[in-house]
């Protein structure tokens, strides 16, 4: 049997039309197939690869790392040094507030452990989210989640959570004493790029403080320079009671983190004590990834070039077809009328020598969020190929 027929047989797989592409390599912002064939990676493996594929301070930091330990234990009386180097950089970054990282192995962890530190800390149940948000897609992180599609079929779930509309200041008057917690993507991603409102994330900042529930910022995907800002809460002035990460965080490795302050995390130290254990998060090559990879980003604050980058491709991506764009940086979704017409351009994409993909919640919409480090350069040639995957169809 060929790679491709043991793939259809041993990988689980989780729709009908995968796309089969046999990666053989990948650096920067370029994957590479087993003949040879080279793409240009518009969507950054969902958003991950912000600092490009293998770069090589991560590269180098995961072989210095490996040489040394790998997995030994984490969450019990061993002191990893990537792991103190990691959450230090990090927190020197945030605001006070922020002070205290709990590093798990991936974005819908951290979702569960910032549900759990809510409730424990509040002793509340209630849990607020909105709709066509995206957390995760295990249980908890599930329940969150605000499309009805992708929860039907696996409730009950948990109960004494609620989906709210996005922007809406009108809907924050359910936040109520009983709300343990609202949980917000401050960039909708799953929506097709929907930013929060300046006004409404404040009255949400407010509406929290006054009822006493816990504010938790998403930024699972607009963490690590995405937005414009190292993180995307920096462009409303306000902080979040908890910050979810993952994603961008690792360089490509499997890590995630929520981070609030010492006070709230003391929480799962007794009564149970071990109130939240993993025994992977906190990896020490992971974090040794993470903190390279960080690195890349804060030395050649990359998060500066975003949102120029972000108008040159506003500026090539002009066609009949494209009804809309939107985008917060170098986060972006390219309207069209329908998924038919998203699919043919992915499509054509593909066989042009470019990834890129739509959105769960926005399947009109073709997806942009390439590594930071690309180029103009590369930008020009990806919009080309968009635009002649878009005329191809106006003659067919």
């Amino acid at each position: 049997m060929n790679q491709r027929q043991l793939f259809l047989q041993h990988v689980a797989q989780t729709s009908d039309m995968p796309l089969m592409l046999e990666i053989e390599k990948a650096k920067g912002v370029y994957l590479f197939d087993k003949d040879g064939k080279s793409y240009i990676d518009l969507i950054s493996g969902i958003g991950v690869s912000n600092v490009g594929h293998c770069h090589d301070d991560v590269v180098k930091a995961i072989q210095d790392q490996c040489a040394r330990y790998m997995h030994l234990m984490v969450y019990g009386e061993y002191v990893y040094q990537p792991q103190v180097a990691f959450c230090k950089l990090l927190t020197d970054q945030l605001p006070d507030k922020l002070d205290n990282v709990y590093m798990v192995n991936s974005g819908t962890e951290a979702t569960e452990g910032a549900l759990k530190l809510a409730k424990r800390f509040t002793g509340r149940r209630e849990m607020i989210g909105f709709k066509h948000s995206y957390h995760g897609s295990s249980h908890g992180s599930l329940s969150l989640l605000g499309s009805e599609y992708f929860k039907r079929a696996y409730r009950p779930l948990l109960p004494e959570t609620r989906s709210i509309v996005y922007n809406d200041i009108s809907e924050l008057e359910q936040i109520t004493e009983k709300t343990a917690c609202v949980i917000a993507e401050v960039v909708q991603a799953e929506s097709g790029v929907n930013p929060g409102r300046e006004d409404f994330l404040q009255a949400l900042r407010s509406r929290c403080e006054e009822t006493g529930a816990l504010l938790i910022f998403d930024e699972i995907q607009t963490g690590f320079g995405r937005t414009g800002k190292l993180f995307a809460f920096q462009h409303y002035g306000i902080v979040p009671d908890v910050l979810l990460l993952a994603k961008g965080m690792g360089g490509g490795m499997p890590v995630g983190a929520f981070v609030a302050s010492q006070e709230m995390m003391t929480v799962f130290q007794d009564n149970p004590f071990l109130g939240h254990i993993t025994t992977f998060g906190g990896n020490p090559v992971c974090a040794a990834a993470a903190k390279a990879a960080l690195e890349v980003i804060l030395e050649g604050e990359l998060w500066k070039e975003a949102e120029a980058k972000a108008n040159l491709f506003l500026e090539r991506l002009q066609h009949p077809r494209i009804e809309a764009i939107r985008h917060k940086g170098l986060m972006m979704a390219v309207q069209f009328d329908n998924f038919d017409t998203t699919k043919k351009v992915i499509d054509r994409c593909i066989a042009g020598g470019l990834i890129t993909d739509w959105f769960l919640f926005a399947d009109n919409c073709l997806r942009i969020a390439p590594p930071l480090v690309i180029t103009e350069e590369q930008i020009e040639q990806a919009c080309r190929v968009i635009i002649d995957s878009l005329n191809e169809l106006d003659v067919e």
